[in-house]
């Protein structure tokens, strides 16, 4: 894009809104970031940033004015009380959306499924989540579909990335700080997990925007990402990031998780996405290579590295240098 287009990124503080503010100033849009607390927002070139809660209908109204589209990446603060804040804080978007006549790009997650649609989820695939978030998603998603704004949802995996922040990988998997010590890997080790890299996700969001005039008034793609049949694959990769061949891949410790579930709402909902590490679900992108032509996608070491730099996890002589690879692939 070259045509001074105005993008408004809800949650830009965050790890989905900030890479695709960054995707969306490389393809040449204006951009308007969105953010609580502007002061401690972080280092964003080119973009202007607006102080503001999404909670705030009046805010998102005025933050909203003359964009071409609104990304909608925000979540409650401190990601609390999801069923009365997510659906206030998507209403604000829609009208705003709706004023404008600007399309809404919304983050997908694979929380929308159950089991009944795994192995292989397609764009039309039924919806029949498992989860108290996965059927706010649904709810979101219906409410965006009955509205009059045009919408653009990419859903993807698992992310991981150098802002990816409220992770499994961050949280989960790698302790932050300092070099690695070992690995925790969430899922049965031989069933398939898909994971996207958060620079290909916001670059995919930028390169189907530059194609609007192609876009139905309601689209949904599916990113292939990084998708390891063998899952615990993804952990040896991150060895090899590392260099460490000998660095130790443990356990999640669900039962400890699951007992104290009761009486923490965070490990609740931890224990509710259990399923989503027990059974084999990958994402099918053939929709979007063939609309695209190819899908974004970083070599997966290069990606842990940056990766695992962001997070102070390698040492020092494994830490990539500025910039990064990235080719595109049609799987």
């Amino acid at each position: 894009m070259s045509d001074g287009k105005l993008a408004l990124v809800i949650g830009a503080a965050g790890g989905v809104g900030f890479e695709t503010a960054r995707a969306l100033l490389r393809h040449g849009w204006q951009v308007r970031a969105l953010a609580r607390d502007i002061a401690r927002a972080p280092r964003l070139d080119g973009a202007v940033w607006v102080q503001g809660d999404a909670l705030r209908a009046d805010d998102v109204m005025a933050a909203a004015r003359g964009a071409d589209v609104i990304v909608h990446a925000v979540n409650p603060p401190g990601y609390k009380n999801w069923p009365k804040l997510v659906p206030a804080m998507l209403a604000n978007t829609i009208a705003a959306a709706e004023a404008n006549d600007a399309r809404i790009v919304l983050p997908g997650t694979v929380y929308n499924y159950g089991p009944d649609v795994m192995p292989v989820v397609r764009e039309g695939d039924a919806q029949n989540p498992r989860t108290r978030k996965g059927k706010i998603r649904v709810e979101m998603e219906r409410a965006l579909e009955e509205s009059d704004a045009r919408v653009l949802i990419l859903r993807a995996g698992d992310f991981f990335g150098p802002h990816a922040g409220n992770s499994w990988f961050a949280q989960g998997m790698v302790k932050a700080g300092a070099p690695l010590k070992s690995v925790v890997y969430p899922g049965v080790r031989h069933v398939g997990h898909a994971w996207a890299y958060l620079p290909d996700f916001a670059e995919t969001i930028a390169r189907l925007l530059a194609r609007e005039s192609d876009l139905a008034r309601f689209e949904r793609f599916h990113l292939g990402g990084h998708y390891f049949e063998r899952g615990v694959d993804f952990a040896e990769c991150v060895r090899e990031a590392t260099g460490n061949a000998h660095l130790p891949i443990r356990s999640f410790p669900w039962l400890a998780l699951l007992a104290m579930a009761p009486f923490a709402p965070l490990f609740r909902e931890m224990a509710e996405m259990r399923y989503l590490w027990r059974r084999d679900l990958k994402l099918d992108n053939l929709k979007l290579v063939r609309f695209l032509g190819a899908e974004p996608h970083t070599p997966i070491i290069s990606a842990l590295r940056a990766t695992l730099s962001a997070l102070a996890c390698l040492p020092l002589s494994k830490a990539p240098g500025p910039g990064g690879e990235r080719e595109l692939s049609t799987v």
